[in-house]
């Protein structure tokens, strides 16, 4: 319940309004998260930066080495283009392996599209490159040569897969370390002697582990869920906790007298809902009491109408 500010006491002297309570302290994982977007991007452009620079001075010492005539801005532009590129296409890898992760019991099937991916991810890289150093070679009035399209882009590939493994390695152990950071949350398993149910019984509580240590949170108190790839996001009092479940599975588990989907990747908990904004498309928008805004899909618009009507 929420108490308003108020210098009114009530009619019993001895009775008075509770003090409010006071404001926890933000944990490092609250502090980091206005920061985090910054931190990430920083991340890749600084990794970028460092090759294309560690690639140029290497460039150049082995051209003096061999005695090519070869100016030394050159091996500048070469790996400028080739980390600026590169750069440009880590959005759509994180999309892709968030699309496509990496499990136990799919590892093959991630293999071989992750292979595929590779191979996508080689050739949009090689043709904006040599693109791009067209251009700038153009501008400064020379003309560059990529030599045999055929045996370059097998040279290329075997250089850019190698490339693409460190990405998907580096995105990859950054989720799973920013998950073990927010605490990854698991359904309680049953006690060793007693049979298992022939039916998934609702979970009550779900276990968070967090940085080494272990803790429950009541399924009622979680205000609503999201669906990323093959997590869940359980989203209570302002923070987040990953289920590794689908949507559909998790829908079918918790009280449907309670939690509702509203959409392809959301449900929510009726109890925490303010209200319902109805939108022209047919679809609508739902306020939580937090103040987040979820939407609803006009397909789960009748559903949530008449559990609000029950409740």
């Amino acid at each position: 319940m929420n108490y308003e500010p108020t210098a009114a006491r009530t009619a019993d002297a001895d009775t008075a309004i509770p003090p409010a309570q006071p404001v926890a302290p933000l944990s490092a994982w609250d502090r980091y998260q206005p920061w985090r977007r910054t931190a990430e991007v920083a991340s890749w452009v600084l990794l970028f930066a460092a090759n294309a620079i560690g690639g140029t001075l290497t460039t150049i010492i082995d051209i003096h080495r061999v005695g090519l005539d070869i100016p030394d801005w050159a091996p500048a532009i070469w790996e400028a283009t080739s980390c600026l590129v590169a750069l440009c296409l880590v959005p759509a890898l994180v999309w892709y392996t968030r699309r496509i992760p990496f499990h136990i019991d799919s590892w093959r099937r991630a293999l071989a599209l992750h292979l595929l991916g590779s191979v996508i991810w080689s050739l949009l890289h090689v043709s904006l490159m040599v693109g791009l150093r067209k251009l700038i070679y153009a501008g400064l009035g020379e003309s560059y040569d990529f030599g045999s399209w055929g045996m370059g882009l097998v040279y290329e590939y075997l250089k850019d897969v190698r490339s693409y493994v460190y990405m998907v390695l580096w995105i990859e152990g950054y989720r799973l370390l920013m998950r073990r950071w927010q605490g990854e949350a698991s359904l309680l398993a049953p006690p060793d002697d007693l049979p298992e149910p022939a039916t998934p019984e609702r979970p009550e509580r779900f276990l968070v582990r967090k940085l080494g240590k272990e803790f429950l949170i009541a399924a009622g108190e979680v205000e609503w869920l999201q669906a990323s790839s093959n997590y869940v996001n359980l989203h209570l009092r302002g923070r987040d906790y990953p289920l590794r479940t689908t949507m559909a599975t998790i829908e079918a588990q918790l009280d449907p007298a309670r939690f509702v989907r509203v959409h392809r990747s959301y449900m929510v908990n009726l109890d925490c809902v303010g209200e319902i904004e109805p939108l022209e498309s047919g679809d609508a928008r739902i306020t939580m009491r937090d103040g987040t805004r979820i939407p609803c899909s006009r397909r789960y618009r009748g559903v949530l109408r008449q559990d609000r009507r029950a409740a």
